[in-house]
């Protein structure tokens, strides 16, 4: 009897020990959502983020292949070695399956090559440099919202043409601000313009004084803001103490969202040019995805927010119409599907590039807004195909 109930106790045990040591993804579909949740970009992508992706998930239906889809989150601080460290629990201990957001070049270039290393798919939404589907690409890397090409196209190119033809940079010091001030620079190049000078600014400084006259004295028509979140605002907010805009320079916030200019307001932020890939106020999509976001959040989403909702339901799609989980399968219906949902109309490139249209606004005055969150006129269009770089332009080792 007791040789019976212990071996019954044995089995039960063996049992459970290959119920615990069956991978946890084979219970499920897990989505990472890593990015700044407490610093410098909290905002700009933070929870918002989050409760965009979750938006995604419960409009798929919760479930892709008859599992469940859950999502994990985590801070990574702005910090590319905390970034890698999260990214390698999760691939290697929770089982994660796909990491998206990921705000901060230097933090998105660290856990792409980790996702390269652990044939996991990454989609950056939050994070800017042009390298992550240009030199930096992989077989698992794709690129969403905007990188600091399509910003250099829109707002560099426009500012040029309209006769702001020297330009002077105040660089966030790391590897998106270098991004964004060589992407701006070779368009204001090409155009006719000229660059007199730049400084380069350390993440999250709180005092712009040295750098803001450094950009005064050069008498640079353009100002251009290389820089992103609290620091675009910190400095727009510094300049006006100087007296900047009202001595004749014009500021160029290169990448700047509806975040920042909520956070500045219409009479800081008024006149101010920018380049978004989503407005809210754009079309009836556009308009009812964000009435839902702001009911759950209270803030309306920017090209981050929407962009994230869009990689996330991408990636399910793909998932979807590859009836498995597995990297490379994923990955080419990712390259094979168009993207047509609340964010754009937009097609994957060979290197991960997801191109779409972008729009060149201006930031009203108080007395042109007329209701809350009536932050933006369009002045243009700026087409996708002409806003990225092609495959062959962008430096994709894997497309040649």
């Amino acid at each position: 009897m007791k040789s019976g109930y212990l071996f019954g106790s044995l089995a039960a045990v063996a049992a459970c020990s290959l119920l615990l040591a069956a991978p946890a993804s084979a219970q499920g579909v897990k989505i990472g959502i890593l990015n700044d949740q407490s610093g410098v970009y909290a905002d700009y992508g933070g929870k918002y983020s989050l409760e965009a992706a979750r938006m995604a998930v419960e409009d798929f239906g919760g479930e892709v292949l008859g599992q469940k889809i859950e999502i994990v989150t985590a801070d990574h601080q702005n910090k590319p070695d905390l970034a890698t460290a999260i990214a390698r629990r999760w691939y290697e201990v929770e089982n994660v399956d796909m990491i998206t957001e990921l705000t901060t070049s230097s933090v998105a270039l660290a856990v792409q090559e980790l996702s390269k290393e652990k044939k996991k798919i990454d989609i950056v939404v939050g994070a800017a440099t042009s390298r992550i589907s240009g030199d930096a690409c992989t077989p698992y890397s794709f690129h969403w919202a905007y990188d600091t090409r399509a910003l250099a196209v829109g707002t560099g190119g426009a500012l040029t043409e309209a006769g702001g033809n020297t330009w002077f940079f105040l660089t966030a010091d790391y590897a998106f601000g270098y991004a964004l001030e060589k992407d701006t620079s070779d368009i204001v190049t090409s155009k006719g313009g000229k660059v007199v000078g730049q400084v380069r600014v350390p993440l999250n400084s709180s005092d712009f004084s040295s750098f803001l006259l450094q950009a005064q004295s050069s008498k640079a028509k353009i100002i251009g803001l290389a820089n992103a979140g609290l620091d675009t605002t910190n400095s727009i907010k510094q300049a006006a103490e100087f007296g900047i805009v009202r001595g004749g320079q014009k500021l160029a916030g290169l990448l700047m969202t509806i975040s920042e200019v909520h956070g500045l307001g219409l009479d800081a932020a008024q006149g101010l040019v920018l380049t978004e890939g989503f407005y809210w106020d754009h079309d009836a999509a556009s308009r009812a995805f964000s009435e839902r976001f702001m009911k759950r959040t209270g803030h309306m989403p920017s090209m981050i927010h929407a962009g994230t909702y869009s990689a996330t339901l991408s990636y399910l799609k793909a998932v979807k119409a590859a009836g498995t989980k597995d990297s490379e399968a994923v990955a080419a219906k990712l390259k094979e599907l168009p993207v047509d949902d609340a964010f754009a109309k937009g097609k994957v490139l060979a290197n991960g590039r997801m191109v779409h249209d972008l729009y060149l606004f201006e930031v009203k005055k108080p007395s042109e807004s007329k209701k809350p969150w009536d932050y933006y006129k369009q002045i243009a269009v700026v087409p996708g195909d002409q806003a990225f770089f092609t495959v062959k332009d962008s430096g994709c080792p894997l497309t040649k």
